[in-house]
């Protein structure tokens, strides 16, 4: 399977391509991010540009486990590490516009379950 959006989105947010991974997302993207801080929602980039602006983690990456496609919607299940460190799992869905930009988004995680281990 071809690499899908949502994993060329979350490379990009690793490499610190900010703006590169924003522009993958429509202008009026939806979102919702289940944390265990709390629910975080939103209904623009510039909504999802203060998100990421504000995380303050420099060494974030996502590593993608399983991913998959169906027509316009993509999922993907990974982890996240910090600093190397193991802090959660993640499971993401995106649906794509005809544009190819992720219109809605919405992933929850984890620090506890582990759905699928690693390979």
């Amino acid at each position: 399977m071809a690499e899908t959006t949502l994993s060329r989105y979350y490379r990009a947010l690793d490499e610190d391509r900010i703006d590169d991974a924003l522009a993958m997302l429509d202008p009026e993207i939806r979102f919702v991010m289940v944390l265990p801080a709390g629910t975080r929602r939103g209904e623009s980039r510039a909504d999802m540009g203060t998100y990421i602006s504000g995380r303050g983690v420099p060494d974030r990456r996502h590593l993608v486990l399983r991913e998959s496609r169906d027509g316009d919607v993509e999922f993907l299940y990974g982890k996240v590490t910090d600093g190397g460190v193991t802090t959660g799992r993640f499971l993401s869905g995106v649906r794509l516009g005809a544009d190819g930009l992720i219109a809605s988004y919405e992933v929850t995680f984890d620090t506890e379950h582990v759905l699928v281990e690693d390979r």
